[in-house]
């Protein structure tokens, strides 16, 4: 999420950032391993490409929202277990 997070916010506005890994590593404070592992994630969730040495946010698909019927109680999530039910391809 950490990267995620990051390219977001330094890409341009076609969702380009030129950020070697290097300096993610050191901005985000994580080793190459992790970056590499969290990258191939990010892919694989189609939520960046990459080239090196060039990162790309892509487009999320648009998706139906549909919200719980339920109390209000069980409408409200943690923001992290929401973040991780996307992370992990849950509606």
């Amino acid at each position: 999420a950490a990267l995620y997070l990051f390219l977001i916010t330094v890409s341009d506005v076609q969702g380009l950032s030129y950020y070697s890994d290097h300096s993610i590593c050191k901005r985000l404070t994580m080793d190459n391993c992790i970056l590499s592992e969290s990258r191939i994630e990010l892919i694989q969730l189609s939520l960046i490409a990459y080239e090196k040495p060039l990162y790309q946010v892509l487009d999320l698909a648009p998706q139906e929202i549909v919200f719980p019927r339920n109390s209000p109680e069980d409408a409200m999530q943690p923001f992290g277990q929401i973040l991780q039910q996307i992370m992990e391809g849950k509606s």
